[in-house]
């Protein structure tokens, strides 16, 4: 800035103190003239966990008339240490969003203009379909953000199109980390297919459209697996899966074959669905998912795996948090917190997100970097900071 505007730093630094002063809301302004006072976006709070499990929020600074986002990971199952350090709880889903809405009254009633949840995993949102005698829990969900006052959701990867529609005047925003991923799988296998057969497999029909996507974005075939289901059967772990046959539309054979799905529960779909692909003569198999749960065993059922060979690596986003997830050799984890970052700016600034949301040229631009010849380290250094 300071080199554009051609001033010296001293007195840039002196312009912009001045700018914030003159914005700010407070009567006596604090802090030096002559040292740049980098701002500060979080609102310190205290959470409060009691004995009978309730939970409290208070919130520290003022937010009165802000634009405030709300993080929150409701999938977080490591030990957390809240009451000022005093206690370690492991929080459920259900404790994560009764804290997230504790926090929503909390900030409402502090005044704030305008509230923003950041739900990397939105919460429920499989239960989007009634098919008897059951409630729509996400669509509730959605019902009680919108009753307390929240203007807009971020989140990630969205396990079904009908969620949005279950809201009437808030806004939701499902990114998508299709970018993240590919340049991970970039850098294991040979995009170009000069050297190895890539072919994009959809686990299910009903992630058919995520897969169609990749495979045109990588102008790469399409296969299918097609599973029939029993559904008296309710799947407790990796291994008491309902799934009675399995077919695939396509070709596998002496290939490597991708497949990306939203999010792993207890794992026991993509474990068949991957064995059945080595069996079809897959060379190599490769999963990515958006949303990695590894609920219950599923991490000791997929280091069994791994050992048999019935996979070669996962790529998972840390918009789930595992601890032990990180140690592993067959685990690949890709950061979407600078997504979530643009996407945030963008939105306090009113600035269109639609080059976010729909990243296929970004797509194209790393199959063109894989296709050209090599760059020098100096080239190198400078795309990644692109």
């Amino acid at each position: 800035m300071s080199k554009r505007y051609e001033l010296s730093k001293e007195e840039l630094i002196r312009r912009i103190n001045l700018q914030n002063d003159l914005q700010t809301s407070d009567l006596c302004i604090r802090g030096a003239t002559d040292k740049y006072r980098p701002p500060v976006f979080k609102v310190n709070a205290r959470f409060t966990y009691f004995a009978n499990g309730e939970v409290k929020t208070e919130l520290l600074d003022t937010v009165r008339g802000k634009d405030v986002f709300i993080f929150q990971d409701v999938e977080n199952h490591e030990v957390l240490k809240l009451n000022d350090g005093k206690n370690n709880v492991v929080m459920t889903v259900n404790d994560h969003v009764m804290s997230l809405l504790v926090t929503i009254d909390a900030v409402r009633m502090a005044g704030a203009g305008k509230i923003t949840l950041v739900v990397p995993a939105y919460p429920y949102a499989r239960q989007h379909k009634r098919k008897g005698r059951e409630g729509l829990t996400a669509s509730l969900l959605g019902h009680i953000y919108e009753m307390q006052g929240v203007s807009r959701i971020i989140t990630l990867d969205l396990h079904s199109r009908e969620i949005p529609n279950a809201f009437s005047c808030c806004n939701l925003d499902n990114l998508h980390a299709s970018y993240q991923i590919i340049r991970e799988l970039s850098k294991i296998v040979d995009l170009t297919g000069k050297t190895e057969d890539l072919v994009i497999v959809s686990p299910d029909t009903g992630a058919i459209d995520r897969n169609k996507f990749y495979a045109s974005g990588l102008k790469l075939p399409l296969a299918m697996i097609y599973k029939e289901r029993d559904y008296s059967i309710v799947t407790q772990d990796a291994h008491s899966t309902n799934i009675k046959a399995v077919k695939l539309l396509g070709d596998v054979k002496g290939k490597v074959a991708f497949i990306a799905d939203d999010m792993l529960g207890t794992g026991g779909t993509l474990l068949k669905a991957m064995g059945f692909l080595k069996e079809q003569g897959a060379t190599k198999v490769i999963c990515a998912i958006s949303l990695p749960f590894f609920t219950g065993n599923a991490i000791e059922q997929f280091d069994q795996a791994y050992k048999e060979g019935l996979f070669y690596r996962i790529i998972g986003t840390n918009a789930v948090y595992h601890e032990e997830l990180l140690n592993r050799e067959w685990y690949i984890s890709t950061d979407v917190s600078g997504l979530f970052a643009n996407v945030i700016t963008r939105i306090h600034y009113n600035q269109s997100l639609s080059d976010l949301l729909d990243n296929r040229n970004i797509i194209e631009k790393i199959v063109k970097i894989q296709n050209a010849p090599a760059a020098t380290p100096a080239e190198a250094a400078s795309e990644e900071n692109k």
